[in-house]
């Protein structure tokens, strides 16, 4: 299946926030849990088009700290900004920037792929919602599966139904937390292709486990242990290889 972006003929609209700011800053971002400091002051900027891929191993604190810059969870200390907007003093105002796509799709099973889409797509305000969602599951490829109950879906075809939910409002910055967790190969293909079709002036941020691929696919790579930065850089200032042995050298061996 080719993979159409969702507006092919227009550009997206600019954010309403000035251009010099950053899609996302974190500033001694920490999110504790009793005496346990899951996150613990991380700090970093991200320009708007970039692609961050977030690594390290399980107890990190990766999930965590999208989970805080999502506005899922409240930093116990520190702050972030998404396209300027404070996460944790203005939650509903940051969300209006944020798609967020996990390996919990966050559907509901028994409701259409219309039906789901067109729920999102009216508590976000979308101004013409039928037309919104026709085009995302035009572009997503399932427009003919559109009347059928997700629950009737693969993993692949519900994960697709969950870009089209994380799109349906034009975020600025989409968070995935590992999307890509339980598809076929097939799947997944068909996954970096609507993720591609969609890069073009928005910004993302993934959690993965797989060193290569997530390093193929980001601009910035920022690695995790403890709760803490190890490294952030930008891709362009190293090499895979070099990559690879610095996170064996900080986090640990069993890295693809």
């Amino acid at each position: 299946m080719s993979a159409p972006s969702v507006s092919p003929e227009k550009p997206r609209p600019a954010s309403a926030a000035p251009h010099d700011v950053p899609a996302l800053r974190a500033k001694a971002l920490s999110r504790h849990f009793g005496t346990r400091k899951a996150v613990d002051r991380v700090s970093f900027e991200l320009p708007r088009g970039a692609f961050l891929s977030v690594f390290g191993p399980n107890g990190a604190g990766k999930t965590t700290l999208l989970r805080m810059l999502s506005t899922l969870s409240r930093p116990t200390e520190g702050s972030a900004w998404v396209m300027g907007v404070d996460v944790k003093e203005e939650p509903d105002a940051a969300r209006d920037h944020i798609g967020l796509i996990s390996h919990q799709p966050m559907i509901y099973p028994d409701l259409s792929a219309e039906e789901n889409l067109m729920l999102y797509a009216q508590l976000y305000g979308v101004a013409d919602p039928a037309a919104r969602v026709s085009e995302l599951l035009e572009a997503v490829g399932l427009r003919h599966r559109r009347l059928d109950p997700v629950r009737t879906f693969s993993r692949g075809m519900t994960q697709r139904v969950a870009i089209a939910r994380a799109l349906v409002h034009d975020p600025d910055v989409v968070f995935l937390d590992e999307p890509y967790s339980g598809l076929d190969p097939h799947a997944v293909d068909i996954f970096d292709e609507l993720i591609a079709s969609n890069r073009a002036d928005r910004t993302f941020v993934m959690v993965s486990h797989d060193l290569r691929k997530g390093f193929d696919m980001c601009t910035h790579a920022l690695v995790l242990a403890k709760g803490r930065v190890v490294t952030f850089d930008e891709r362009s200032s190293i090499d895979f290889d070099r990559f690879r042995q610095l996170y064996r050298d900080t986090v640990g061996m069993g890295v693809a």
